[in-house]
């Protein structure tokens, strides 16, 4: 009995040391730091549940008990951390260690469009555990990060993607005017090297995709509904009909009438700058730019302090010095940095978790 009150103190004074110390790593890792972001935060979470980790093992390596005990010890804290990764299909583990590859294997970042399953979006955040999709109607989802894992990533590129537009014609009109018309309707929405491809020769009618590149990713929403305008005008106004073949109207026409809308003269609207992108993936856009300046700004702190012992003592390195303070502080202001606003839309579903999706690769 004695022996075992004379266990409690070393025992008591160990798990305090050993707590304290943690506390302190969590402090200094995370919780000064917690206006970084997931992103940012998400190496310190990794370095802290190491940490802690470490402190378990040092707490049992440092408790007074015989070595057969410590032994057992050190295997049973073995077979729960196998148990754990053996178990991590169903368990936060999982999204833990598909969190990890998906910083490894780098298949988008925040700004990106991507599709996965059957949710399209840009990234507006990368958590620990989840991924989270700004989607075309504003919603915010989270997608586990073991659902990205599992199911096929498409990310359109950041030096410019494809957008088509397909659309059927009769076998009275000539293809290689249909051609022509359509790529010049390319053109004319600022796609670069269009192209046009004769998809499938129907039993009463032609299907044409015009497609062309877009260099700018970010307007996709808005490139794509232009292109579909500029197909439909140009067409139009060189008199072709887009219409079925098998297309029957009741009234009476003639037979030369065209069936085209009229280009009655619209009035355009005034004082519209902002576009479909800037409303719907607002979020996404400002994680982006801030990820975008944090990373410019200590580029340029790395160049600051690589060049700042190769100037002369004096006034030129008082100055060096003074700019990358300047940085240094622009940097710490970017960090503080608040969250880009949720949506306050009824209809928005923060955290609404999918329960599976199909792998099509279709932008």
């Amino acid at each position: 009995m004695v022996e075992k009150l004379s266990l409690v103190g070393p025992l008591l004074f160990a798990v305090t040391v050993v707590g304290l110390l943690l506390w302190g790593a969590h402090w200094f890792l995370i919780k000064r730091h917690s206006d970084l972001g997931n992103e940012r935060l998400f190496s310190r979470q990794l370095i802290m549940l190491g940490l802690t980790l470490l402190g378990i093992l040092v707490l049992i390596f440092a408790l007074p008990i015989r070595d057969s005990s410590r032994n057992q010890l050190t295997g049973l804290v073995g077979i729960l951390l196998s148990g754990m990764f053996a178990f991590s299909s169903t368990t936060a583990i999982s999204n833990l260690v598909a969190g990890v590859l998906l910083r490894i294997t780098k298949p988008f970042r925040v700004g990106d469009f991507i599709r996965i399953g059957d949710h399209f979006g840009r990234v507006s955040d990368r958590g620990l555990f989840d991924t989270e999709m700004q989607t075309e109607t504003r919603e915010l989802i989270a997608l586990p990060n073991a659902y990205c894992i599992s199911h096929p990533v498409t990310t359109v590129r950041s030096s410019g993607t494809i957008i088509s537009a397909s659309l059927s014609l009769g076998y009275d009109l000539d293809h290689r005017q249909i051609e022509s018309l359509l790529l010049e309707a390319a053109l004319a929405c600022g796609l670069l090297e269009p192209f046009v491809h004769i998809l499938e020769l129907g039993n009463f009618s032609v299907t044409y995709r015009v497609s062309g590149l877009l260099e700018e990713p970010k307007r996709l929403i808005s490139a794509r509904s232009n292109l579909y305008a500029c197909v439909l005008d140009t067409l139009h106004s060189h008199s072709i009909e887009i219409v079925s073949p098998s297309f029957m109207n009741q009234r009476r026409v003639e037979e030369s009438a065209k069936i085209i809308p009229s280009t009655k003269a619209v009035a355009a609207v005034e004082n519209v700058e902002s576009s479909a992108e800037d409303v719907v993936f607002d979020k996404a856009e400002q994680a982006e730019q801030l990820e975008s300046e944090k990373r410019d700004v200590m580029q340029q702190i790395e160049q600051m302090e690589s060049t700042l012992n190769e100037a002369a003592n004096g006034e030129d390195k008082k100055a060096r010095q003074d700019a990358l303070a300047g940085m240094k502080e622009r940097l710490k202001s970017l960090n503080a940095e608040p969250a880009a606003p949720v949506p306050e839309n009824g209809n928005a579903e923060p955290n609404a978790t999918p329960r599976g999706g199909s792998s099509d690769r279709n932008m």
